[in-house]
This record gives structure tokens, sequence and C-alpha cells, in this order.
């Protein structure tokens, strides 16, 4: 029997039992839409924990900082702070981030980038006018800040010396020390381009503030992305050097004193996580945001299994409904199918026709299910979408989300579970002689 009239004949014999097919077919479309609908609702979960995490955005930055080791009964140990400032000590498994284990870490395979950074550890205050703001600054070893792959509102990323590159959020934070109450929000000056006054602040052993004025020109604006960089203001390494050790009042040895972080960039996120593994075993601490989604997947795939097994066992009681509802028509055929073997009709091609019939139901069941489904999770999402709203709340996340595997999944899982659910009834079918199909009332 060729295919197509094995097609068509399974469609005229589902045909001629519109009304118990439909019935039978409602079970898998419950199922089939409950599978939908759990698993997108944990998919959607899954997607607005990870969205939402703080600088998740950047899976293949790696940030490394020092392991200063064990420094329990060391007198008077002295860490560099913000700037790097302090000596080095003979702390027990101390690795510090010096340029030759920056070079390390660099040489490491799959590594684009590893460049040191340091904050500035004294007390900063940049000045417009009469407007001030306090951005945290950070020295980076780096002319050209592209390697941290931050996406810009305006401006450049290069730095030059006397310039900065300045977060979003740094941006726009200026207030009038001068403001009285109630007079609104000061306007906020377009800083690009524009110089600016940066006062740098130390104090002397008696608690006495003094004072340094920096003048820079902010070549560039950092898009905010929810992450440090939104709060920075990012200068060169030598000149935040220079300023640390003003601070300090000593020189910073870097070969003896380390940098205070170093952020290694991967080639692909794919890489991160065996990156820093390699850099933690080389007795540094590396930590890298992919890990935490790494995590956070785990948790929801496992939500997505158990989501899918509830909705499986519905499939579960309209496989039974199929089986029930296919082996009925073998109860009803079974001069027909004697009739069909007394004219030629082998084992296989009586198995095939009503395995068939079985997964043609699974199938019609599935394609209302897989519509039922997605067209549910797109209302709970519209329905998310109101109440947000009406809480005065901006629409910031979907409740369910479906991946294109989904649906394809779906409908073929359930035209298998009517395959499989027909099995039986298909070779009680296919093993009846025709002798006696032919003589059964």
């Amino acid at each position: 029997m060729r295919f197509f009239d094995l097609l068509s004949l399974i469609i005229d014999n589902l045909g001629r039992r519109k009304g118990r097919v439909v019935l039978t077919a409602i079970g898998v479309v419950i199922g089939t839409a409950a599978v939908v609908i759990l698993v997108s609702l944990a998919a959607g979960l899954q997607k607005s924990a990870t969205s939402q995490l703080w600088g998740v955005n950047d899976l293949s930055r790696i940030d490394v900082s020092p392991n200063y080791g064990d420094m329990s009964g060391m007198e008077a140990v002295k860490v560099g702070g913000g700037g790097g400032g302090g000596s080095s000590s003979s702390a027990s498994g101390q690795k510090l981030l010096t340029p030759g284990a920056i070079t390390d870490i660099a040489a490491i395979s799959g590594v684009k980038a590893a460049v040191a950074r340091d904050w500035f550890p004294g007390g900063a205050e940049m000045r417009v006018g009469k407007l001030i703001n306090y951005p945290s600054i950070m020295g980076v070893a780096t002319d050209d800040l592209s390697v941290f792959d931050y996406e810009m509102e305006s401006g450049s990323t290069e730095l030059s010396r006397g310039t900065a590159v300045i977060g979003g959020y740094a941006a726009r934070s200026f207030m009038d020390p001068n403001q009285r109450p109630g007079q609104d929000q000061p306007t906020q000056p377009d800083l690009l381009g524009q110089q600016v006054r940066l006062v740098l602040t130390k104090w002397d052993s008696t608690g006495t503030p003094i004072t340094k004025t920096i003048n820079l020109r902010i070549v560039g604006i950092i898009k905010e992305n929810r992450s440090e960089s939104d709060y920075m203001m990012y200068v060169r390494m030598d000149e935040m050097t220079a300023w640390a050790e003003w601070v300090n009042g000593t020189r910073i040895n870097r070969n003896k004193d380390g940098y205070n972080s170093v952020v290694v960039r991967a080639d692909s996120p794919d890489l991160t996580i065996d990156i820093a593994q390699q850099i933690n075993d080389m007795g540094y601490y590396a930590s890298t945001p992919q890990q935490m989604v790494q995590s956070i997947n785990s948790v929801f795939i496992i939500m997505q299994l158990v989501f899918g097994g509830v909705g499986a066992i519905a499939l579960l009681v309209a496989a039974i409904g199929i089986a029930n509802t296919m082996t009925m028509a073998i109860l009803e055929r079974t001069r027909e199918i004697g009739l069909m073997k007394a004219i030629g009709a082998t084992n296989r091609n009586v198995l095939s026709i009503f395995l068939g019939e079985a997964a043609g139901i699974g199938f019609i069941g599935g394609v209302g299910g897989v519509a039922l489904g997605w067209g549910g999770g797109a209302l709970l999402n519209v329905v998310l979408a109101n109440y947000l709203v009406s809480q005065g709340n901006s629409v910031t996340t979907q409740m369910t989300y479906t991946p294109l595997w989904l649906p394809l999944f779906a409908l073929v899982f359930a035209t298998l579970v009517g395959l499989f659910s027909g099995l039986y009834p298909s070779l009680r079918a296919a093993t009846l002689v025709p002798v006696t199909a032919l003589k059964y009332e």
C-alpha cells in the first residue's frame, strides 16, 4: 500500500466518526495545552529572573580580585585600599594582582583581554558651575573602554590625559548645595565635551581636609545598563595612580602592591566558567555573572521539567481515552478488518491503518492544544500587563515566554502519545484471523 493511499484511508476513517474523534482529541488538547502553558510559565519566570539580574548583560566578563592570604598573627598589615597604595606583606598564600600576574592571566586560552582597575582611595567631588556631584573614581589600565563592551549614550570610549568617561546615572546626578526646600531640582548639565573640576580630598593626621583640584574633560557618557558603570567616572590608570600617591603620601609600586582588581573578557560566554576556574586555581578570586545565570537556569530547568510532568499527566489520561476509542473501533470494524485481509491486506497494512488513526487523533489534539496553550500564555501576559498598569507600574516583564521549540515538541509528543496509545489495539486488529473476523457479529 502506497503512503498517500494509506494517508487517504486514515483521513476517511477518522472523518466517518467525527464526534468520537473530537471528544477523544479534547483530552489530548487539554493535556497539550497544560504542557505548553506550564512550561511557558517556567520559561517566562526564568527569562524575567535572568534579564533583571544586576549587570548580567555581560556574560563574557570575569571579575578577578587578589588573594590576601592568611594574615592572622601579622603585625600592622597594610593592604592597599582603593588605590592599592599599601605595602606588600608576607601573608601565607598571598596572591596579588601584579603586572606579572595579569600577564599570566591574559595568557590563558580564550582570554580576549585582561585590564587592571583601581579605585581612588580619597574623597572626590565633581563640580560644574554651582552644581556638585559625587561619582566613584576608577582608574583603568587601558586607553580605550571599548574592551569592556559598554554601550555608549554619546561620545567616545577613548581615554587620554586630562579626559574621563562617565556613567549615565552619574552624569545626571548633580545637585545644588544651596537649594532650598520646595525648589525644583536643578537642570542637569550636558557634560559631553565639557570641562569639569574634580576636587580631590585627603585628611591629615589631625583630621583636617586637604583638597586638590583637577580639571578634566568629559569625552564620553556610558548608557545606563544597571551595572556599576552607571555610577563611575573612568580615568587613565597613570593619572589615578598619581592621585592615590598624593592621598597616601607614598609611592605605589605595582610590582609589589598590585592592583585592586582585574576585569577579564573571554572570547565567548561559553568559556567564562572554565577561565574563571583556571584563575581560581592560580590562587586568585574570580567570579562571573555566567555562574549566577547558570545556577538560576539549572533551577528553572528543573521547574520546567516538573511543570511539564504535571501537564504530561493530563496527556496520560488522554492516552487511555485514545486506547479505549481505538479498542471500540476495532470491535465495531472486525468484519471490515476480515474483509480487508480477505482481499489481500497484510498484517502490516492493518497495523499501519490503525496506528495512523491513533496518531491522527493525537496530532489533531496536539494542534488544538498548542493553539490553546499559546493563546492562553498570551492572555496571561495581557492580564499581567493590565494589572501592572492599574497598579501604577511600568510593564517590564512577561509572565510566560514560549520558545519556538516548545510548540513543536508538544505537537510531536502529542502525536507520539496517540501512536503508542493505539499500539495494543492496532496489534490486536493486525493479528485477527480473517475467517474469524468475517464471522464476527
